[in-house]
C-alpha cells in the first residue's frame, strides 16, 4: 500500500538524478570512447559496436516488465536492484581484459537501466504532488536528457586524462551515493490484488520480437535490404508483434496493458516522445557529414553540438515553468516545432563552409532548446495520466518509446545517408538523412495536436506556491 504521509525531499530528488545519470552519462559515454576501448582491449570494431548497442537493447526489452514488476514488488526495491546491477555491470567493464566481460557488463548495464528508469519516475509520482512533482520530473529530465548531452564531453575528457575505465569507476561512486541518498524513502507499491503473477509468455514473445527488430534495423544494410536474412527478421518482427497483441488482449495478467492507451493525453505524450526521439538520427548524420564531408575532426564536431547541451540543460526548468502557467499542450508543440526547425537547418548542405558551420551550431542549439521545452510537460502528462497502481508500467512504456524511437531514427537516417553517400554525393546524402528526421518532427507535432487536450497538465500545477513550500520546509533547491 502507498505511504501517503511521506513527502518527497530534495535529498530524494538528488538520489534519483544520480541513479538516472548512471545510465545516461556513464553507460552512454561508451559511444564516445570507441577508439580507446578498441586499442586497450584489442577487439574488433564490429564486436565493440554490438557491445555498445546491447545496453539500449536490453534496456528497451525489459523496461516495461521491470516497470510492471516495480508496481507489484516495490519501486524502491527495483531502484536498488537497478543500482546494484549498475555496480556489477560497471565492475565487469573495469575488470575487462577482452570482449567477454565487456559484453556481459553491457548487458547488465541495460538491465540496470530497465529497473532504474520506470521505478524512479513512479517514486516521483508517489511522493510528490502538483508543482513539486513537475519540479522533480524536471530534475529527472536533466539527469536523462542532460546526462546524454554531457556524456560526449565527460566521457571524452575522462578517457583522455584518466583512461576510459575511470568512467565506470565514477559510475560505481554515483550508484553508491544514489543508494545512500534514497535510503530514507519509504517503499511504494501499487494496490495489491491477490497473489503475485507475471506474464512470462508475453515477455518471451516480446523479447524475440524486439531482438528480431533490432537485428533488422541495425544489420539490414549490412545483409542487404532484400536478402533472405533481412526478410526473415522483418517477418519475425511482424508476426511476433501480431501474436503479442493477440495474446495480450486475451489475458488478464499482461506485460503491456493496452488499456493505458485509451487515455488520450498518455497516448499523445508517449507517441510524440517516440517520434521526437526519432530525431536522434540527426546526431549521427550531422556528425558523420561534417567529419567526412567538411574535414572536421571528432573534437571539432563535438564542439558544434555544445549549443545543444547548454540549451537542453537551460531550458528543462523553463519548460516546467511554462507547463505550470499554461498547461502541457502548447510547450510540447513549441518544443517539437523548435527542434524540427533546428534539425531542418542542418540540411542546408549547399552552404559554404563558414556559413554551414554557423548554421549547424545554431541548429544544434535550437534542437536542444526545443527538447528542453518539451521534456517536462511530456513526462508530466504521461505520469499524471497513469493509474496509481500502474505508474511503473506506464513509465516503462513511455521510456521504451524513447529507446525505440531513437533506435528507429538512427537506423533509418543512417541507412538513407549510407545508401546515397555510397554513390559519392555526400551533400545529397546528408540532406536526405536530415529530411528523414524532419518528417519524424512533423509527425510528432501532429500527434500532440490531435491527442493531447488543451487542459493537460493544468490540474497538476493547481497548488499554490505557499502550499508547495509547506510540503518541503527549509530545504534548499538542489543546483544543476
Amino acid at each position: 500500500m502507498e505511504t501517503t504521509s511521506y513527502k518527497g525531499t530534495n535529498k530524494m530528488i538528488t538520489g534519483i538524478v544520480f541513479g538516472v545519470i548512471t545510465f545516461w552519462l556513464f553507460a552512454q559515454a561508451m559511444v564516445n570512447v570507441v577508439p580507446a576501448v578498441q586499442k586497450d582491449l584489442g577487439i574488433s570494431l564490429g564486436t565493440l559496436n554490438i557491445a555498445i548497442s546491447l545496453t539500449a537493447l536490453f534496456s528497451g526489452m525489459f523496461i516495461v516488465a521491470a516497470g510492471g514488476l516495480a508496481d507489484k514488488v516495490g519501486r524502491k526495491k527495483m531502484t536498488y536492484l537497478g543500482l546494484s546491477l549498475s555496480i556489477v555491470g560497471s565492475l565487469c567493464l573495469v575488470l575487462a581484459q577482452g570482449s567477454v566481460l565487456l559484453i556481459i557488463g553491457r548487458v547488465i548495464q541495460g538491465l540496470s537501466a530497465a529497473c532504474i528508469m520506470p521505478s524512479t519516475i513512479a517514486l516521483v509520482k508517489a511522493y510528490f504532488e502538483g508543482a513539486e512533482r513537475q519540479r522533480a520530473l524536471s530534475f529527472w529530465s536533466i539527469g536523462s536528457w542532460g546526462g546524454s548531452g554531457v556524456a560526449s564531453f565527460a566521457g571524452g575528457t575522462i578517457a583522455t586524462y584518466l583512461g576510459w575505465k575511470w568512467i565506470f569507476i565514477f559510475s560505481i561512486i554515483f550508484c553508491l551515493l544514489a543508494m545512500w541518498l534514497i535510503k530514507d524513502t519509504p517503499e511504494s507499491k501499487g494496490e495489491a490484488t491477490g497473489a503475485f503473477k507475471f506474464d512470462y509468455t508475453g515477455l518471451a514473445i516480446f523479447i524475440i520480437t524486439m531482438v528480431a527488430l533490432n537485428i533488422f534495423i541495425n544489420y539490414g544494410s549490412d545483409f542487404g535490404w532484400t536478402s533472405l536474412r533481412t526478410i526473415f527478421f522483418a517477418a519475425v518482427t511482424i508476426i511476433g508483434a501480431i501474436v503479442f497483441l493477440k495474446i495480450e488482449k486475451s489475458k488478464e495478467i499482461v506485460l503491456i496493458d493496452f488499456s493505458l492507451f485509451k487515455n488520450k493525453p498518455y497516448s499523445g505524450a508517449t507517441l510524440s516522445n517516440f517520434l521526437l526521439n526519432g530525431i536522434a538520427g540527426t546526431l549521427v548524420v550531422a556528425n558523420t557529414y561534417v567529419q567526412v564531408g567538411r574535414g572536421f575532426n571528432a573534437f571539432q564536431s563535438g564542439m558544434l553540438s555544445l549549443g545543444y547541451l547548454v540549451a537542453v540543460l537551460a531550458m528543462i526548468r523553463v519548460g516546467e515553468k511554462i507547463l505550470q502557467k499554461i498547461g502541457a499542450k502548447k510547450p510540447m508543440i513549441w518544443g517539437a516545432l523548435i527542434t524540427t526547425v533546428g534539425v531542418a537547418m542542418m540540411g542546408l548542405t549547399f552552404l559554404p563552409d563558414l556559413a554551414y558551420t554557423v548554421i549547424v551550431f545554431i541548429g544544434f542549439a535550437l534542437f536542444g532548446l526545443g527538447l528542453g521545452v518539451y521534456a517536462t510537460p511530456s513526462t508530466d502528462t504521461s505520469v499524471s495520466n497513469a493509474p496509481a497502481n500502474k505508474v511503473g508500467e506506464a513509465a516503462g512504456i513511455y521510456k521504451m518509446a524513447s529507446s525505440l524511437g531513437g533506435a528507429f531514427g538512427v537506423a533509418i537516417s543512417a541507412a538513407v545517408y549510407g545508401a546515397i553517400s555510397g554513390a559519392g554525393n555526400l551533400e545529397m546524402a546528408a540532406t536526405a538523412g536530415i529530411i528523414v528526421n524532419v518528417i519524424f518532427g512533423v509527425l510528432s507535432i501532429i500527434s500532440i495536436t490531435i491527442l493531447v487536450p488543451k487542459n493537460a497538465g493544468k490540474e497538476g500545477a493547481g497548488k499554490s506556491v505557499k502550499e508547495v513550500q509547506v510540503q518541503t520546509p527549509g530545504q534548499p533547491e538542489p543546483s544543476h
